[in-house]
């Protein structure tokens, strides 16, 4: 599958759109579309019909039906992705809807063959219910080598990735959850090594128990972070809150070590760490209260929780989610790569242990260039996905996931 521009042609409905839309870059370039399927073999005469469609094709399928695995040598089942939404939780647009999500699994199925080499079907489903969509992708599941699930909303978000991770044996991610976590913690990563520190002597306080918020957390504590708080809208999660759903009283079970209390603000007086995902805006104040040498990682999008400018006053290292500042965390850093070294091992999860060595690989890439300004690769930088691919994949067989 090739990624292009293409022109569906109707210039009656053209015409209608470039009346409403007369001079919009935006409109421009999604005319019909981000992204097309191209062949891989021709079809130039009846000798190619007859090798890649029937009467040949029927001797791969027998083959395939008496030796399954086979259907990944012989079909693209290896290499492609589904990328599943119900559009509840479609970047900061909220509950738009399947349809008018799909310009993003567009954009996100270009990412993923731009940067990682691999091919990925956009799959905007219409239905909200949990049992509904597991259902509905453990059926698709047979024509895909990975399932990315992609702006559905919390709390769902979690018990949907679990039971599929549960029902499939091929990597499912939530990318909203670990790809943002994976980022963030290799840019944590050089910023404690710029900064003469390890992760075990810093204390986090994260902003937003979300999706990425709660999958943040998990990685930080995982990869030895000293301590991290996490609050919502009401103040610190922690045990003794009577008001917490299944995810954030496990959330507390392994986060908050310090037994804090209160709002966002008094967990972040003395903090090394602010990482924000959840909108709002924190006061100058409270920043000033954090530790001197802080890092503010403030990535709501478009409006950063912490405005730079302000960050900058306190924090030894500010990174933010938006790409015309330096250290943006994006996505598109850890997830291309991930799935191509899965599913390069055919890898039947993505584990923890897979995550950490994205991470990890993510971070080295610019290990020996480290400024204030540059704890974090550039999306285009030609090192990142061969580098995080190639960890993946050897975590994937350290860890006993793969499968060649």
């Amino acid at each position: 599958m090739a990624a292009e521009i293409v022109n569906p042609g109707n210039v009656a409905d053209a015409a209608a759109t470039d009346e409403q839309f007369p001079i919009d870059p935006v409109f421009a370039l999604h005319r019909g579309g981000k992204m097309a399927v191209a062949a891989t073999v021709p079809v130039r005469d009846a000798d190619d019909l007859s090798l890649a469609y029937t009467p040949g094709v029927a001797e791969v399928c027998t083959a395939i039906a008496e030796q399954p695995e086979l259907v990944h040598d012989y079909t693209w089942k290896s290499q492609v992705v589904a990328v599943v939404t119900d559009g509840t939780a479609v970047l900061g647009l909220g509950d738009i809807g399947p349809e008018a999500s799909l310009p993003v699994m567009e954009g996100k199925a270009i990412l993923f063959k731009q940067f990682g080499g691999v091919d990925a079907v956009p799959i905007a489903l219409a239905c909200t219910d949990v049992d509904e969509i597991v259902e509905t992708v453990v059926r698709l599941a047979p024509s895909f080598g990975g399932v990315n699930l992609e702006d559905i909303s919390a709390p769902r978000c979690f018990e949907i990735e679990r039971r599929l991770k549960d029902a499939l044996d091929i990597p499912v991610f939530h990318d909203d959850q670990h790809g943002t976590a994976v980022v963030t913690l290799a840019a944590l990563r050089n910023a404690a090594t710029l900064t003469g520190r390890s992760l075990g002597e810093l204390r986090a306080v994260i902003s937003g128990a979300g999706a990425a918020g709660v999958a943040i957390a998990k990685i930080l504590v995982e990869a030895g972070v000293g301590d991290v708080a996490v609050t919502d809208r009401k103040g610190v999660v922690h045990a003794g809150r009577d008001d917490l759903n299944e995810v954030k009283r496990e959330l507390a079970s392994y986060t908050n070590k310090a037994g804090l209390t209160g709002s966002l603000a008094d967990a972040l007086a003395g903090a090394d760490v602010f990482i924000g995902v959840s909108g709002g805006t924190v006061p100058e104040e409270a920043v000033a209260r954090m530790a001197p040498g802080c890092f503010v990682f403030a990535m709501a999008n478009p409006t950063p929780e912490v405005h730079p400018d302000v960050a900058h006053r306190y924090a030894a290292v500010v990174a933010t989610g938006r790409s015309d500042f330096p250290n943006q965390i994006n996505n598109v850093l850890a997830f291309p790569g991930i799935f191509a070294g899965a599913m390069q091992v055919r890898a039947s999860a993505i584990t923890e242990g897979m995550k950490l060595a994205a991470a990890e690989a993510l971070a080295a890439v610019v290990a020996g260039e480290l400024s204030a300004d540059h704890v974090i690769p550039s999306p285009f930088d030609p090192r990142v996905a061969p580098a995080v691919t190639a960890a993946v994949a050897a975590a994937a067989r350290a860890e006993g996931t793969a499968r060649r």
